[in-house]
């Protein structure tokens, strides 16, 4: 049946019109608009859950193709296939949980944190608070949870001391986005990679073209601000500091064989070593690590790589700060159950419209009369930036435009290494300057400081958006006629 089945759907597949591949891509578009724009800000209701978006989404798109003549075992082949590509990388994800929740367990994370707010000096606020947040943010894979975090304390030293908040808060977002943007650990650089099917380190070594340059600049004019808006006071007693400093030093015993989980990271990015095993390595290093130097038992160690770390299992310690709490409680195999969810969904549907190349028609067809590959790395930065701006979530816009742009990649020989790169330059580094993304209403929310005091004053951001476009332009990184790391590299080297 499957030999008689073949010849019909090449056939159809020949004679889809651009309208016919389209469709599927436009009620895509047309219910994120709904899901994600129109019911919080127009109908005052909950945003529609992305799950169930692309769930309709490829509910739609299998109707409508087999409609148009393909089988459900087709498409179901073609659905299994994306998957299949992908699977690795889903992996990837529930380890990241892991060696979260064991990193903090095991008191690595908490012993970083203790130290990095020791580093805080009011002469170097500003670029203390770009700095510092880098290396939490690199270390635990989370913007979010850095700001949150280091960020509510780094705030806090800046409103004692009379500084400019809406210089610190730029900082502290800008080192956060930068840490989780080259983290091995976040799920939207592990979903970047992921959306056009690269090695997640040679997505991290792209990206270093743009934001490590990005991120030097910002740090030096951080740094010249803090003797053209010096702080006001210069006291360093801090009751806030304080706590937090003594609570952490109470709940962990810090030891120097403590930072061997993250150098095995390191060591296995340096090297170039297959992500997962060495994710899993650095988790069981850590574990071991938690049994030796902590407290905790053998039960909590389990319930920690299960369900992620809590305070509460530090029964000895009485009344921790709440942003103690929120810094620890985290991690575990579930942390990023709700990404990987979504991703599957989200190739489900591009599974489905893969039996049509559907995005790779409708991108050629928009840009049948660019034929430069800075023009077309343009495209993709701008692509990104509207697809994010419209969508507010930076999932979405790795995996629609992910797939729209790859084939031209490959077609104008550009390596999908500077595609990947783009997903994140002009998407998740625009989140928050964008004043109605979720990202920029938790920023107002946790840090205190209103949209208009800050945005500016978010460097690294504002530099990479010039970066990235520039060394389109100059052809510098765009590593021209290079494997495009599909063929010749397994997805999670």
């Amino acid at each position: 049946m499957n030999t008689q089945e073949t010849p019909n759907v090449q056939q159809a597949a020949k004679e889809v019109k651009l309208w016919q591949a389209t469709l599927p891509i436009v009620f895509l578009l047309l219910t994120i608009i709904y899901g994600l724009l129109l019911r919080p800000r127009v109908f005052q209701q909950k945003e529609m859950p992305l799950e169930i978006i692309f769930l309709l989404s490829a509910v739609f798109a299998i109707g409508y193709l087999m409609f148009l003549g393909y089988s459900w075992q087709a498409l179901q082949d073609s659905i299994v296939a994306k998957i299949s590509r992908v699977f690795p990388a889903l992996l990837i994800l529930f380890a990241i949980g892991l060696i979260i929740g064991s990193w903090i367990v095991a008191g690595t994370i908490p012993m970083l944190v203790y130290y990095g707010i020791k580093l805080i000096h009011p002469d170097y606020i500003y670029v203390l608070s770009f700095l510092i947040p880098i290396v939490f943010s690199t270390l635990v894979g989370t913007s979010w949870g850095s700001i949150g975090t280091i960020g509510i304390v780094l705030i806090g030293v800046a409103n004692s001391i009379d500084a400019h908040l809406g210089i610190t808060a730029g900082a502290i977002v800008g080192g956060a986005y930068f840490g989780d943007k080259v983290s091995p650990l976040s799920d939207t650089t592990n979903v970047a990679a992921m959306a056009v099917e690269i090695p997640l380190y040679a997505h991290i070594r792209s990206m270093m073209y743009t934001t490590l340059p990005s991120a030097l600049i910002a740090a030096i004019i951080y740094f010249v601000l803090g003797y053209l808006y010096p702080p006001a006071a210069q006291s360093q007693n801090f009751a806030s500091v304080t706590n937090t400093l003594q609570a952490i030093r109470e709940m962990f015993n810090f030891s120097v064989f403590l930072l061997i989980p993250p150098l095995i990271v390191l060591y296995g990015s340096l090297r170039k070593k297959p992500t997962l095993p060495v994710l899993l390595v650095s988790s069981l290093a850590a574990c071991l690590l938690a049994l030796i130097v902590q407290k905790f038992d053998s039960q909590s160690i389990i319930a920690t790589m299960h369900k992620g770390f809590n305070t509460d299992m530090a029964t000895w310690v009485k009344g921790v700060p709440v942003n103690v709490k929120s810094l620890f409680n985290r991690g575990g195999l579930y942390q990023l159950s709700e990404p990987v969810v979504i991703s599957l969904m989200v190739f489900v549907f591009i599974g489905a419209i893969d039996k049509i190349n559907a995005m790779a028609l409708v991108i050629n067809t928009l840009l049948r009369n660019v034929h430069r590959r800075a023009g077309v790395i343009v495209a993709s930065l701008f692509s990104t930036a509207f697809t994010n701006v419209m969508t507010c979530n930076q999932s979405v816009t790795g995996f629609v435009i992910g797939d729209a742009f790859k084939d031209k990649y490959d077609q104008l020989g550009i390596s999908r290494k500077v595609l990947s790169r783009s997903l994140e330059d002009y998407g998740t580094m625009l989140e928050s300057i964008v004043p109605w993304t979720p990202t920029a209403i938790f920023v107002v929310a946790t840090l205190q400081v209103p949209f208009g005091e800050y945005w500016h004053w978010q460097l690294l951001t504002l530099i990479n958006l010039v970066m990235a476009p520039l060394l389109a332009i100059t052809g510098i990184g765009c590593f021209y006629n290079q494997s495009s790391n599909t063929t010749n590299e397994k997805l999670v080297n």
